[in-house]
């Protein structure tokens, strides 16, 4: 098949367009031209921004495409132009929603793909949602239409994740054995999977008439605490046993409001994803562990000269602030149980 990959140089969308070329389609990106990837050399690319919709529909025209993977569609406008655009052209469209659709905390785990959209953690999360409504609403008329929800996708081009956001430094805190700043008590379940294991997903749905109008989670399979977590990127990296300092998640959000927005959206809710329409549609296996995943992670920041030093961040700060605060509660109650 000629297929079309909308991104194709993103974390994600670089392991698919890798993927497809290696499973024998031929591949032709479309993207802004800002930003490059090591790809394969048959990979072919076309530029153009898809939010200029007249330059967009001329760039695709004529290209002659079986398949799209949309990788960078993220409302339903841009969903809409899209169906305009390859209605009756193209015999497939896969789009990348995510996990963001489901209302949290799920009602239940694990979330299966039936799960209730609505009300939306985040804005984010809303538009993928109608976004992912109008593709639906196209397939059989205007192609078939699948759909994917990844989760947290990490792997090289991308850091790891923490309670307080991205930052690299975070992987310099871990090897320093530097605190750790952790919401909660956490026990909070989360989990990561590598672009790799996402990307083939992908590459499987291409294609694929079992995965005609359906909807499938390609997420991890490793649902761990935020304490497990941060010990095991620990001992991926030989790092000491991490320091873990529990802050209540709300005191997060009250002291440093600029830097929880993933806190809020995301870290805090406990959530497992239900592969198994994944497993026996797609071929979907979840291959890389955890630990693999994080050497080969910051094995490509540390070969990019990307990990920030470890007070890049004043992590310390909250660190030290919560020590006085648990301090001077203690001596309180204390204090009042000599009255």
């Amino acid at each position: 098949m000629h297929v079309l990959v909308i991104g194709g140089t993103g974390l994600i969308s670089t392991g698919i367009t890798r993927g497809l070329v290696a499973a024998g389609h031929d591949v032709t990106c479309l993207t802004r031209g800002e930003t490059s990837a090591s790809l394969p050399s048959a990979v072919e690319f076309v530029h153009a921004d898809r939010d200029d919709h007249d330059a967009f529909a001329e760039t695709v025209t004529g290209l002659d495409v079986d398949c799209v993977v949309d990788m960078v569609c993220f409302t339903p406008e841009q969903a809409r132009h899209a169906v305009e655009t390859f209605a009756g052209d193209v015999e497939q469209y896969v789009f990348c929603s995510t996990v963001d659709v489901y209302h949290r905390p799920p009602e239940r785990n694990p979330v299966t793909e039936s799960a209730a959209r609505s009300p939306p953690v985040s804005e984010y999360g809303r538009e993928k949602a109608a976004a992912e409504d109008v593709f639906f609403d196209a397939h059989g008329e205007a192609f078939a239409t699948t759909v994917l929800r990844p989760w947290d996708t990490y792997g090289e081009g991308e850091t790891m994740r923490h309670t307080l956001g991205t930052g690299s430094y975070y992987v310099d805190r871990i090897r320093e054995g530097k605190p750790i700043v952790v919401h909660g008590d956490g026990t909070s379940l989360w989990a990561s999977c590598h672009r790799d294991d996402v990307a083939r997903a992908f590459v499987g749905a291409v294609g694929n008439r079992d995965a005609d109008g359906e909807a499938y989670h390609v997420t991890g399979e490793e649902a761990i605490t935020w304490n497990q977590y941060h010990r095991r990127v620990a001992r991926a990296l030989d790092a000491p046993e991490p320091d873990l300092v529990h802050v209540p998640t709300e005191q997060l959000f009250d002291a440093v409001p600029e830097r929880t927005g993933m806190l809020d959206k995301h870290f805090q809710y406990s959530a497992v994803f239900d592969n198994a329409k994944a497993r026996r549609d797609l071929g979907f296996t979840y291959s890389i562990p955890l630990e693999e995943g994080v050497r080969r992670t910051v094995g490509w920041l540390d070969d990019h000269d990307a990990v920030d030093p470890w007070d890049s961040e004043n992590d310390d700060a909250v660190v030290a602030a919560w020590h006085e605060s648990t301090d001077e509660f203690a001596a309180a109650v204390e204090r009042h149980e000599r009255e």
